[in-house]
């Protein structure tokens, strides 16, 4: 009797810790989903409700042409919004129609500030336009004034029928010349897109067509102003078939 005495201890022992094992399990369950929904509640509120991280700070960096303040006035964050409720692509939208700007990259830094990374426009020209001298990008986009042209880079003549395209079009040629022969350049005389004249600071005109095939054609005058250098006009508008006279 003692030894079944003692055999249903160990049997109602074993019941017990099982039935605590089982309640110890779904007790577990029940603390992990309340510790959930406690840090998500948390975060929510962070997030979304708290001044910890509402904006505070609009940093501009990459900008030369553009001061910080213009920057930010186009960009029209919303100093005291929740940092995850700005709209980064609006704020995108209105920085990136600035003609100083190529492209802008914005992002929000937790806890309290958004970042707007400009790369502004490089001018390889100028043109005159209405009477005001503006610096022309590779892309033939005109964005920033002059008051006076810088050494180094080209002038760019438009012609009476000289149309948008047609500045891109002399834009893209001068951006593909080597080195050499852009400091060689005094300005380009542009009548259409196929009409693009490189005028050397000597007098000497190079009569380059369109910017199909540049580099093939800066590789055939640098070749024809050695060999003829007294030459005044030099023709690569076709590359395969140059001429001199």
């Amino acid at each position: 009797m003692e030894q079944e005495e003692r055999a249903a201890q160990r049997t109602r022992r074993r019941f017990a810790r099982r039935q605590w094992s089982r309640r110890w399990l779904s007790l577990r369950y029940v603390l992990v989903g309340v510790a959930l929904v406690a840090l998500l509640s948390t975060a929510v509120w962070l997030v979304f409700f708290s001044a910890t991280l509402q904006v505070k700070h609009v940093v501009v960096v990459g900008n030369d042409l553009l001061s910080d303040a213009r920057v930010r006035e186009v960009a029209d964050v919303p100093v005291g919004e929740q940092l995850a409720l700005v709209d980064l692509g609006r704020v995108d939208s209105r920085v990136g129609a600035l003609a100083e700007v190529r492209s802008v990259d914005v992002t929000r830094a937790w806890p309290d500030t958004v970042r707007i990374e400009v790369e502004e426009r490089t001018a390889v020209a100028v043109v005159e336009l209405a009477g005001r001298l503006r610096g022309l990008d590779p892309d033939g986009i005109v964005f920033r004034d002059y008051r006076t042209a810088p050494p180094g880079l080209p002038r760019i003549r438009p012609g009476a029928q000289a149309g948008t395209d047609a500045l891109r079009e002399a834009a893209t040629v001068v951006s593909s010349l080597p080195e050499d022969l852009a400091t060689r350049v005094d300005h380009v005389e542009v009548a259409t897109v196929d009409q693009v004249t490189l005028v050397l600071r000597d007098g000497r005109q190079v009569l380059w067509g369109s910017a199909e095939q540049s580099d093939l054609k800066s590789e055939v005058i640098d070749k024809l102003l050695l060999a003829a250098p007294r030459a005044g006009t030099y023709d690569v508008s076709v590359p395969g078939n140059p001429t001199v006279r």
